[in-house]
């Protein structure tokens, strides 16, 4: 019976792409002048596992390609060649290549055969314009491989080995090129035929491989495998063996971790999480219909919906943590941009990250790499200076980017700084009304760095490959906001300038406060809401050019309704109440009708059900079954901008 391979691309895929991920942190880990054994091996097995991979699924190309690459790495790992610039630009070269033959081989959008071949001539000319071959690699090692004379081999795969698309045939085969290959079957685990499962690996292999071959080339054969099968390797006729009880015991740990571990595709993670919401605004029903219960029954019910609030709340906490990775997977992407983009402008520039096990939803992680990119992009072609010109500044030749991570207050806040020559106040207001863009008369600092994000705003004086052309804060700034968030920037000339963004944990479920605008119901997220309270009589002025303002303490802020905002008006009631709600960098107060009070609501996407709205983020579902409308508190807060700008 043939076994449809296909069925174990998608793990293959991903299992690759974290092997490509590994093996260009080990490289620039190499670059940047780490050493030592496990390093170069960890590279190298994440080149062959790789290509073993391939080849059982017959993606030609990608084999081949890892196969030279794994000759270079395996010939700096014996050392016979020493860790050099020309050498991992080549091998850094190789992984890009062979992210675009997986996505040819997984999407079918070809890879550009022109970067193939130009990679392949660039790891040949390093090797000295001969790649060796496996066999060649084999005999090299049996000359070093002293007094053994072969290998004893016991190979048990583990029943589920076929279910992560490996074969032992294809394993005996890469055995019998290191040389002479003696197989014999063992059926001691082979089940009944009516009780035999074709799916499932049942026979074991003893095998004797009479070649004089290196114990490390064995078991690169088996590091395909290594965590599902039991694997015994001794030499023949070798007085003294050295064991090599430290892999053995990474293999076992190994293993242990892969068992306690299963791949879920983030589809069925997104519908458990729509059914937590569900619940969600099921639990809110149940509490809407049991005020209207009295007497004993009434207790026993408020206290059983408060055991299903908290069990739900643990359920939701537990769901969205499943889709809560740490931001490390966008942060390491950094060191080889940083390393790229500096040689090609011939900076120096060291690269800082911390917090990177601060986790963020996974929807989150995928959509702020870009807007980062541009950040990171900028901060090293327009914030930092050359070595010269920083040594005449008085400072270090070598410029510094960092990138942080932490939550503050239900946020997560992801920083990007650089100690370059900071934002030119004066070159921007010269730019911007050059370009005729409404420019305060005495504008702030904010105001100023605000522009920058107009879209085609640029301070370059020469369009260049990566800049000049005025695209890329404003699509930060987009971005941003699209995702719930917002970007703060500050800088200083000379000191160089760092850029704020603040993002929700999550867009699924939100704590809110419940308000009462007109006749209608609107949701303030609580992670804006700073206070509540009933103004008095001479604590609202209106001032010209500004609008009514709340004066808060010894502080005045803009006043909004809500009511007027959203055309809603007012419910009749004589008693002001406002709420001071913080969004985007800015404080305001929202005048609304009264408190409802606080409770769990379901995120639903008005983009998605109807079109988007401005000063609304989304909607949800009360628990009598109504629509309510969350409110934008960014998107008020920017409304508020345009009048004084004016």
């Amino acid at each position: 019976m043939s076994i449809d391979l296909q069925r174990f691309h998608a793990t293959y895929f991903e299992e690759s792409r974290e092997g490509l991920d590994a093996m260009e942190a080990g490289l620039l880990a190499l670059d940047a002048g780490e050493r030592g054994a496990e390093l170069i091996n960890s590279v190298f097995r994440a080149a062959h596992s790789i290509k073993g991979g391939a080849a059982t699924f017959g993606f030609t190309a990608t084999a081949e390609l890892t196969h030279v690459l794994e000759t270079l790495l395996d010939q700096i790992r014996a050392g016979e060649r020493a860790v050099e610039a020309g050498a991992l630009d080549a091998m850094l070269g190789s992984v890009d290549v062979l992210r675009a033959l997986l996505d040819e081989a997984e999407h079918q959008r070809p890879a550009d055969p022109a970067q193939v071949q130009a990679v392949h001539q660039r790891l040949a000319a390093v090797l000295g314009g001969t790649p060796v071959p496996v066999a060649a690699e084999a005999t090299a090692a049996a000359d070093a491989g002293g007094s053994v004379i072969g290998w004893r081999i016991g190979f048990q795969p583990e029943p589920s080995l076929f279910m992560s698309g490996n074969d032992p045939l294809r394993i005996l085969r890469e055995l019998e090129e290191l040389g002479p290959l003696r197989v014999e079957a063992s059926l001691a685990a082979l089940p009944a035929f009516d009780a035999l499962d074709p799916l499932q690996a049942h026979i074991g292999w003893t095998l004797e491989l009479g070649a004089p071959v290196k114990r490390a080339a064995i078991d690169d054969v088996f590091a395909w495998v290594a965590d599902e099968c039991r694997l015994e390797i001794e030499p023949i006729r070798q007085p003294v063996v050295e064991v090599d009880t430290a892999g053995a015991a990474a293999k076992a740990s190994g293993a242990q971790d892969a068992e306690s571990s299963i791949r879920v595709g983030v589809d069925k993670i997104d519908g458990l999480i729509n059914l937590v919401g569900e619940l969600v605004i099921t639990q809110s029903m149940l509490q809407q219909l049991g005020t209207g219960l009295d007497g004993a029954l009434a207790e026993r019910m408020q206290a059983a919906l408060e055991q299903l609030e908290r069990n739900t709340r643990d359920l939701q906490d537990a769901v969205i943590g499943v889709r809560m990775l740490p931001v490390d997977a966008v942060f390491r992407r950094f060191p080889r941009l940083v390393r790229d983009l500096s040689g090609r402008l011939g900076k120096l520039v060291r690269l800082q990250t911390s917090g990177e096990a601060t986790e963020l939803d996974k929807g989150l992680i995928e959509k702020i790499a870009d807007p980062l990119v541009h950040l990171v992009r900028n901060a090293i072609d327009h914030g930092l200076e050359d070595p010269a010109t920083r040594s005449g500044a008085g400072k270090e030749p070598t410029g510094t980017i960092s990138l942080a991570a932490s939550h503050q207050d239900g946020h997560i806040v992801i920083e990007v700084g650089d100690d370059g020559r900071g934002l030119d106040r004066n070159r921007i207001l010269a730019k911007a009304r050059e370009r005729g863009l409404v420019v305060p008369e005495q504008p702030t600092d904010a105001q100023v760095w605000d522009l920058i994000f107009q879209a085609g705003f640029s301070t370059a004086d020469a369009v260049t490959d990566l800049s000049g052309r005025g695209v890329g804060m404003d699509v930060v700034r987009s971005n941003i906001r699209q995702l719930g968030g917002s970007v703060q920037l500050e800088s200083h000339l000379g000191r160089g300038t760092r850029v704020t963004i603040r993002l929700p944990l999550t867009l699924a479920i939100l704590d809110g406060m419940t308000v009462s605008v007109g006749n209608e119901t609107l949701v303030l997220p609580l992670t804006h809401v700073r206070e509540a309270l009933q103004p008095g009589p001479g604590d609202v002025r209106t001032v010209k050019g500004q609008g009514r303002m709340l004066k808060v303490r010894d502080e005045y802020l803009p006043l909004l309704s809500l009511g007027d905002t959203y055309g809603y008006g007012r419910a009749g009631t004589d008693a002001l109440v406002a709420v001071v709600v913080e969004g985007d960098g800015r404080r305001l107060a929202v005048e609304v009708d009264a408190l409802l009070g606080q409770q769990q609501v379901v995120v639903k996407s008005l983009e998605r059900n109807y079109r988007r709205v401005e000063g609304i983020s989304g909607a949800t579902i009360l628990g009598d079954g109504r629509v309510a409308l969350i409110v934008d508190v960014g998107g008020l807060a920017r409304s508020r901008r345009v009048p004084q700008a004016a």
